[in-house]
């Protein structure tokens, strides 16, 4: 009998079918034993019956995450035990035969147990498999396909960023070595900055959705040693608001995006889809300093950051905010800096529900300028030669920015630690095992 998927079990009530997955749940009582199935599209309660006595045979050992193949019947619940608002709340199967496909070993916990983070990361094959874990990475999943559909509605092209570099993309932040051929040493990509650039020269606006790499030896809630990165890149622009209009135009369509298809999962994790109003709000760092009452400094604070979103939360009705007019010195070497406004960058960050999610700016175009600013900042621009020949041979203004998912994704559900937003998280401690076992 062809598998029928446990989502569409309500279109073939009082018909024999046949499903196949895991158990979710089984229950004992008295000579019925019930069983959640679920497979990749949903669950559904089963019940074997003493009428069928081969089958109740064949449950007997069953347990928790066994594999089984399962026939039965498709039958409409009493009125008194539909469940409403749970997929398949009016049906359950009665199972008539079970083909057992893969046997699992005795749980070392219940997968709805409240567990210590590291024994949840230690077991992830296992977690994974929670319906928590499911919903965020499904979420994750839709988050990603909503991102790239708005960038190629908005002209732009898609290219795969190498994740192996020739030397550090940003020109300072720490980078993995890895042994390369004739005793060369490359890197893994802190960031495709350069190629989203590069790729302005032939399509004007590119996009990648790249694997990203940095060693600082960070071990907070927001910071992973291997993480995704959204980026983009646009020419021919004017200023850096022509950059942060297509990212909150990308932002929008996403919100409602997953708003609109997992509304459920907002519920579960006991929150609410993001608000975004007509226009993000946008202060200067001077502003959200000014409002906070804080010390004017360089970059925003982690707890200015939450401050800050709560103020354009309850007085602009957003969930996200812009942050404008970082002092140059403090952003990257090839942020653009107009004359008239100095000593302040075209650069700016987007604030999600207290976490910075995206950085961008406005870059420098102009090969001499460019080439000036990096000996300014004590770089060599020898070494920097392949990505310098994009500017001698001609580039337009042009910038981009880069969101990072796992960031976005823990924000949107209001997950605590990024790294449960992060399926095989890589960390100070961790690459799947904890380093120091």
């Amino acid at each position: 009998m062809k598998r029928t998927y446990i989502k569409d079990l309500g279109q073939s009530v009082g018909e024999g079918v046949s499903i196949s997955g895991w158990v979710d749940v089984r229950r004992d009582q008295g000579k019925m034993v019930f069983m959640d199935i679920r497979d990749m599209s949903g669950k559904v309660q089963c019940v074997v019956l003493p009428s069928h006595a081969e089958a109740l045979e064949q449950v007997k050992e069953v347990r928790t995450e066994w594999v089984l193949k399962v026939s039965g019947i498709v039958n409409k619940r009493p009125e008194k035990n539909i469940k409403q608002g749970v997929q398949n709340g009016d049906i359950e199967l009665e199972i008539t035969n079970i083909e057992v496909l893969s046997k699992a070993q005795e749980l070392p916990f219940a997968l709805d147990a409240e567990l210590n983070f590291d024994t949840y990361l230690d077991y992830l094959p296992l977690t994974l498999r929670t319906e928590r874990a499911r919903d965020i990475f499904t979420m994750q999943a839709s988050i990603v396909q909503a991102y790239r559909d708005s960038l190629v509605v908005q002209g732009f092209t898609e290219f795969e960023a190498p994740a192996l570099v020739g030397g550090d993309a940003e020109g300072g932040a720490a980078a993995f070595k890895v042994d390369y051929y004739y005793d060369k040493t490359a890197f893994l990509a802190t960031s495709p900055q350069f190629y989203k650039q590069i790729m302005v020269g032939p399509f004007e606006r590119a996009f990648t959705v790249a694997k990203i790499f940095r060693a600082e030896k960070h071990a907070t809630t927001r910071h992973l040693s291997e993480a995704v990165c959204m980026d983009f890149e646009m020419g021919f622009i004017e200023d850096e608001k022509e950059v942060m209009k297509v990212l909150e135009n990308t932002i929008r369509h996403t919100v409602e995006t997953v708003t609109k298809k997992h509304s459920d999962m907002f519920a579960r994790f006991n929150t609410t889809p993001p608000l975004v109003p007509a226009e993000i709000p946008i202060l200067t760092l001077k502003e959200a300093h000014d409002l906070l009452g804080v010390e004017h400094v360089d970059d925003m604070e982690p707890e200015h950051e939450r401050n800050i979103c709560e103020w354009a939360k309850k007085e602009k009705g957003s969930d996200f905010v812009f942050i404008t007019r970082y002092p140059t010195k403090k952003r990257a070497f090839y942020t653009y800096e107009d004359k008239s406004e100095a000593p302040y960058s075209r650069g700016f960050d987007l604030l999600f529900r207290g976490l910075e999610i995206n950085s961008g700016a406005q870059r420098i175009h102009n090969h001499d300028d460019l080439v000036a600013k990096m000996e300014s900042r004590g770089l060599d621009p020898k070494k920097f030669s392949y990505y310098l020949q994009a500017f001698k041979y001609g580039m337009p203004p042009h910038g981009g920015c880069s969101t990072g998912l796992e960031r976005m994704t823990a924000r949107m559900l209001e997950i605590a630690n990024v790294k449960e937003a992060t399926a095989f998280p890589r960390d100070l401690n961790r690459i799947d095992n904890r380093l120091s076992e």
